[in-house]
Formats: C-alpha cells, sequence, structure tokens
C-alpha cells in the first residue's frame, strides 16, 4: 500500500512543506496498534512549535500533526474494541510520524469512537485540545461534580482551542466559568460556549468581583503569572499549559496555599506512565457527551485537502495567534 505524506524540512535557510510517498504494510503494524486511514486532521500551537525547530539535514521529511480522524483500516495482534471500518478520532504522540498523512498509525489504547453526530472534519477539532481540558479540569484542578458546583474557573485564552474545551467541561461540572477575551469575535464565541467574558486588556481582578477557586492558563504563562497570583483563592489551584520563558516566582502563591501544576497532554504516552488505555476511555467519555448535545463542535476554520499549500497556511493562521476554535483540513 502506498502511503501519502506531507513533512517538513528544512534547505537554503527556509522552512517548507513538502508531499512524498512511502510504501506501508498494513500486514506489519506492531501488537496493539491500529493502521487508520485519515480523514481529517487539525492544527495546534504545538506543531507550529516543532516545526520551527526542525533542521537542515535530515534524511527525510519530518511529518508533524497530531490530531486525527478517520476510518481504522488494519488491527494488529491483541487489539480489542476496534474492527476495519470503524469511524475513530485520536490524538498522535511524539517521537514518531504524525498524523498529516494519508494513512497513519497509532497506538490502540489512544484511540476512540468518533463522535456519531460529528463528521470527520468536526472531530479532528477535539482530542488534543479535548484531552488537555479534561486533564486539566479533572486531574489537576481537581474539579469533582457535582461536589464542587458553583465554584469560579476563570479560563485564560477562552476562544482558543483548549479554551472552547474547558469553558464547555467547567460548565458542565457545574462551574461558574469566567473567561478572558479581547476581540468582539472571540467575546460571542465565550459567551455562546457559556461563559462570563472579562477584558484581557484591562487589569482581571477589578472586573473578577472576587477572587477565583480555579484557573487554566492556555496562554503565556509568564505574561499572566502575577495576575494570577492576585485572582487565585486561598486554597486555590491554578494549572498552565505554556512552558515558562523566565523563573516564575511561586512565593507569591506561599501565603494562600494555592497550588500551581503543568498540564502536558503527552505525558502519558511519552514516560508511558502504564495509563495510555485512560486517554481513550477520556475520548470515548467526550464523545457521548457531544452526542448527547453536552459538547457544541469547536471546528472554526476549514481548509479542503491535505496539501504543502493548504498546511502552509493554517501554519500561519495558528501562528498569528488569532484564531477562534480550531483549524481543521479534510483528506481528499
Amino acid at each position: 500500500m502506498r502511503n501519502e505524506l506531507i513533512g517538513i524540512e528544512k534547505r537554503d535557510g527556509e522552512r517548507r512543506f513538502v508531499a512524498f510517498t512511502e510504501d506501508i504494510d498494513p500486514a506489519g503494524l506492531a501488537p496493539g496498534e491500529l493502521l487508520v486511514a485519515v480523514r481529517a486532521v487539525s492544527v495546534n500551537p504545538v506543531d507550529t512549535k516543532l516545526a520551527a525547530g526542525i533542521e537542515a539535514g535530515a534524511a527525510r521529511p519530518t511529518v508533524l500533526g497530531f490530531d486525527a480522524a478517520g476510518e481504522v483500516v488494519a488491527a494488529g495482534d491483541g487489539v480489542q474494541g476496534f474492527r476495519p471500518g470503524d469511524a475513530v478520532y485520536y490524538a498522535g504522540v511524539l517521537k514518531r510520524d504524525g498524523t498529516f498523512a494519508r494513512y497513519h498509525r497509532i497506538d490502540a489504547r489512544l484511540v476512540a469512537r468518533k463522535p456519531a453526530t460529528l463528521d470527520f472534519a468536526q472531530a479532528a477539532a477535539f482530542p488534543l485540545v479535548g484531552i488537555t481540558a479534561w486533564e486539566s479540569l479533572f486531574d489537576h484542578l481537581g474539579v469533582r461534580a457535582p461536589a464542587d458546583a458553583g465554584r469560579r474557573l476563570l479560563v485564560i485564552n477562552g476562544a482558543g482551542g483548549v479554551g472552547s474545551v474547558a469553558i464547555q467541561l467547567g460548565r458542565l461540572a457545574g462551574l461558574a466559568v469566567l473567561a478572558t477575551a479581547g476581540r468582539d469575535e472571540s467575546r460571542a464565541w465565550c459567551e455562546a460556549l457559556g461563559a462570563r467574558v472579562v477584558d484581557r486588556r484591562r487589569p482581571l481582578r477589578e472586573q473578577l468581583d472576587g477572587e477565583v477557586d480555579y484557573i487554566l492558563c492556555a496562554h503565556d504563562t509568564n505574561t499572566w503569572f502575577d495576575t494570577m497570583a492576585e485572582c487565585i483563592a486561598p486554597r486555590g489551584r491554578i494549572v498552565a499549559l505554556v512552558s515558562a520563558s523566565a523563573p516564575l516566582d511561586m512565593n507569591r502563591l506561599k501565603n494562600k496555599s494555592a497550588a500551581f501544576c503543568w498540564e502536558f497532554m503527552f505525558t502519558r504516552s511519552l514516560y508511558d506512565t502504564g495509563e495510555r488505555a485512560a486517554i481513550g476511555r477520556l475520548l470515548t467519555d467526550l464523545a457521548r457527551w457531544i452526542d448527547a448535545g453536552l459538547i457544541r463542535p469547536i471546528d472554526h476554520q476549514r481548509l479542503a485537502g491535505l496539501t504543502p499549500d493548504n498546511l502552509q497556511r493554517a501554519f500561519d493562521r495558528v501562528a498569528a495567534g488569532e484564531l477562534i476554535g480550531k483549524l481543521v483540513l479534510t483528506v481528499d
């Protein structure tokens, strides 16, 4: 079987996307793997960061991409719960070929059935940001429903991909959700998802009517750290996604006994903590809530065709930092 891939390489000082082909053998899957015919992908900020680090001299273009939705073509030994023809969605892993390809190999434990009410493009928008938002709220912030109903969650960068899911999960858990936004379009999107919007261009503390119990920072951690320390309630919890570019003064949180933690959705797969199957279960629960109408789609822009030109357009838009929700590409 011939696989069509889109990779990125650096030549003459410039990075560019290139199309190439390779053979792939459905019978050569490792135990526990699925081979998926990719029908749609989406682009995340992590993709643009990895692209910026590509250097010259590689023997082969680097295939990026994490989010995918598609159909199972073949299953390796030991796979249970999936068979050829099943519609699935998932987020890939670091240190392996990404999803910007016609066919993609993936550990079956990281995969779930695609939400039945979504098309492939809508489904491809969810995995990476859905996992990130879920782990942030329920694993790191420790939100529990219905016990924490009425507590207040502040989402910094509410209109982004993670924010778009976090607002909805927070509301589903009974939290009162506040979200930062600046542009009118971002404000309208966050409000439509159920958040009360605070203007990110103005000091937040004066807009919050008191401190908040939880903060999810889906934007630059250093930029927002002092604001978060000011706004978090005593014994509150903060989770951040973006690596610090300079040391953070954790003493700002000491007198409040506030907790700070990091979220990195690749941890379970990168370190093989024995919890990979939790990702598949998480995505299964998310799909069930989507199909029940409790979580709405977050794809906001689409490009038709997985091509080098379309990927460059998508990366440029994501890198600009002004997207709402997610940008997805369909695979012809």
